[in-house]
């Protein structure tokens, strides 16, 4: 990301995967912002060295935040937080709320069941195909970059 000179908006933690994602951003001389609620301050440690941090005061301020910042959406494999942010892009998406790219990064095959049930909310016809064709599960990252250029 740095490299190519894409920001990276992300949770501001400097735990976990993003926590990494964001060094190496940041060792790359890349633009680097986060977005943490104050009540995870507490919690999750902010990441001391992006300097540009911003504190908001709830879960939903900082999704509103990280919405109108990103130009495109990656779910890495993690945790229920993720799920949850990821799942409101679709649902925002789905109603026609936002238009911009949604990629889950699919390691080792983290994400198929989430893709199987996808294609399952498909075939109920509870989500569109047009809809469900607006997300890409890969593991690629020329097939993820490509993705995303072509769907900004």
């Amino acid at each position: 990301m740095g490299q190519q000179g894409h920001p990276l908006v992300y949770g501001g933690s400097m735990n976990g995967l993003m926590g990494f994602v964001a060094d190496t951003v940041l060792e790359e001389n890349g633009d680097v912002q986060g977005i943490i609620p104050e009540v995870l301050r507490g919690i999750e440690a902010n990441h001391p060295n992006v300097q540009n941090m911003e504190i908001v005061q709830t879960m939903p301020e900082r999704k509103t935040r990280m919405i109108e910042l990103r130009d495109a959406f990656i779910a890495l494999p993690s945790g229920v937080g993720t799920l949850e942010e990821i799942s409101e892009i679709v649902s925002l998406t789905r109603i026609g709320l936002i238009n911009k790219p949604t990629v889950f990064y699919n390691d080792d095959g983290y994400y198929e069941a989430l893709k199987e049930q996808f294609g399952h909310m498909v075939q109920e016809e509870f989500l569109k195909l047009e809809v469900r064709e607006t997300f890409l599960f890969s593991e690629s990252l020329q097939e993820i970059e490509t993705f995303i250029r072509e769907h900004s």
